[in-house]
């Protein structure tokens, strides 16, 4: 066992997470895609919307600790920011006293085409620079088929799921060297077809070998019978969170056990960022200034449940 492995196994051992436990702290954030109608309004000229610094502020004036900037609101995206954008977006952080908590982008690993594959480490490693500059500890990425109506299966015909992972991992490993270089973790986020359980989750992160890749666990996207024991399988070696309002999707109308979810945060010695992102029911009505406070709320009243 090499120094680097022996680290890991103590600090999901039994010993490792109660010694993490004990120097335990919950930040609340907030995912500005809780405002996706509304920052692409603006983004698209379809009204007034809201601007990304807006939604910024909007998280200071409700308490977060923390803000992800999601990259897909940045203007002119998928290209790179300005620098000065990214600069103006950091201070202004920073003067409101909110942490970047990370950032995100969009990429599709599992197509059997190697050219999108390619091109997506290439915007991957782009986006590093500038969660890099933003001072985002993490940058959100993909593992399931992010393309409407497709699965893994369509979209890497005639290939076996150990093929598809294989292909994954090596995007991934590509993408945490260069995280390494500019302090960057790389996080695997559960959020389609390929990763649809927690142990999902844990095959692929072992397969990528990289201290500088984990998950990130959205609560609202394993697809069993009991997505809390998946998260609790997981949990232990999270990056970040997305603290969805259901387990089971939006379209659910299944609430999640807020206090269930934070105990099982708090018993894997996780410390940090816990983003909640809200998602509207398709055509129905969603207000994020109504919402987002609301389960900002329940979120808060859970941590101090279980202090």
């Amino acid at each position: 066992m090499n120094r680097r492995t022996f680290l890991q196994a103590a600090l999901i051992s039994p010993a490792g997470i109660a010694a993490a436990q004990k120097r335990q702290t919950l930040k609340v954030a907030l995912n500005a895609y809780s405002f996706n109608k509304l920052l692409n309004d603006r983004i698209k000229g379809r009204g007034q919307g809201i601007t990304l610094v807006e939604v910024l502020e909007f998280a200071a004036k409700n308490g977060c600790e923390g803000f992800d900037p999601t990259g897909y609101f940045f203007p002119g995206y998928p290209e790179r920011p300005a620098d000065s954008y990214v600069e103006a977006l950091k201070k202004r952080a920073a003067e409101l006293g909110v942490g970047i908590s990370g950032t995100g982008v969009r990429n599709n690993f599992t197509t059997a085409d190697e050219s999108v594959r390619k091109a997506g480490i290439q915007h991957i490693q782009e986006w590093v620079e500038v969660a890099a500059r933003l001072g985002a500890p993490v940058l959100r990425v993909f593992a399931d088929t992010q393309m409407r109506n497709q699965s893994w299966e369509t979209v890497a015909p005639g290939h076996t799921r150990d093929e598809v992972q294989a292909w994954i991992a090596d995007a991934l490993r590509q993408c945490a060297e260069t995280g390494k270089k500019h302090k960057v973790r790389i996080g695997v986020q559960n959020h389609g077809d390929f990763l649809r359980t927690g142990r999902d989750v844990l095959n692929l992160v072992k397969a990528v070998g990289s201290e500088w890749c984990g998950p990130i666990v959205d609560t609202g996207y394993f697809r069993t019978k009991d997505p809390y024991a998946d998260m609790a399988l997981v949990a232990p070696h999270a990056l970040n969170w997305q603290i969805k309002e259901s387990p089971l999707g939006e379209e659910s109308g299944v609430a999640t056990d807020m206090v269930r979810l934070v105990r099982i945060i708090r018993d894997s010695g996780y410390s940090g960022y816990l983003p909640v992102e809200t998602l509207g029911p398709r055509g129905g009505e969603y207000d994020p200034f109504t919402v987002v406070p609301a389960f900002l709320k329940q979120l808060r009243e859970a941590i101090a449940k279980t202090a």
